[in-house]
């Protein structure tokens, strides 16, 4: 049944690529999530046509988005940092990014910022429920099942957080506590569905059909 388990894997992809071997120079190789592309979107993801800039702040967001753009670039070109640190100034650059996006826009700016923040939070929460009724309909999973496997994922994704959060342990001790809470939750799902239900997942993953040839993602469909 090894890697067959749909509701382990969104947090499986997540985390445990992220749990990997962490070099401890930045130029062995490693390439922090979401670095590539990352100049290409706003602070949240958010488009801001919908907020009526004036010619004056496009003109001022296009100044501080160069400017973060040759920091990070210098950043990147910085060999000579841990990991850790290359992070921690990251982290710096993008709360500096915010700050002056925020000094840019006006308090109703602001507001609608929000509200559109509020409504993309709410489409991806519909998109979840549907994914998680269409996996329900598909495995043919009770009322019991669905609500066990919701609340072991709910457990598991607030495990690993506390574990990527808590700064006395090494990596290495958060890697062997991942593996271990993702190894729990291998087993309750084991525990909760049916042989011909765990059957069901695995031949959706590898043989359901797809629209446009392409795969869909049973990962974030969500029990």
């Amino acid at each position: 049944m090894k890697k067959i388990l749909a509701t382990a894997l969104a947090l499986s992809v997540v985390f445990a690529t992220r749990a990997q071997e962490i070099p401890e120079r930045k130029h062995d190789g490693y390439k922090p999530h979401g670095e590539k592309g990352m100049h290409h979107r706003r602070p949240g993801g958010m488009d801001f046509k919908q907020l009526n800039l004036t010619d004056a702040q496009k003109e001022q967001m296009k100044t501080q988005k160069e400017s973060f753009r040759k920091q990070m670039d210098e950043l990147k070109k910085n060999d000579n940092i841990t990991v850790k640190e290359w992070k921690t100034r990251m982290e710096n650059l993008r709360k500096e990014q915010k700050s002056g996006m925020e000094k840019i826009l006006t308090d109703d700016q602001k507001k609608q910022l929000e509200k559109m923040k509020a409504d993309q939070h709410s489409k991806m929460e519909g998109r979840r429920k549907q994914g998680a009724e269409r996996m329900k309909q598909h495995l043919g999973l009770t009322d019991e099942q669905s609500s066990k496997l919701q609340q072991s994922r709910k457990e598991t994704g607030d495990k690993i957080k506390s574990i990527r959060e808590n700064k006395s342990l090494s990596d290495e001790k958060k890697r062997e506590e991942m593996k271990e809470v993702m190894k729990k939750q291998k087993d309750q799902l084991k525990s909760v569905l049916t042989e011909e239900q765990l059957q069901k997942m695995k031949e959706q993953r590898h043989h359901g059909p797809h629209k446009g040839g392409k795969k869909p993602d049973m990962s974030k469909e969500t029990i």
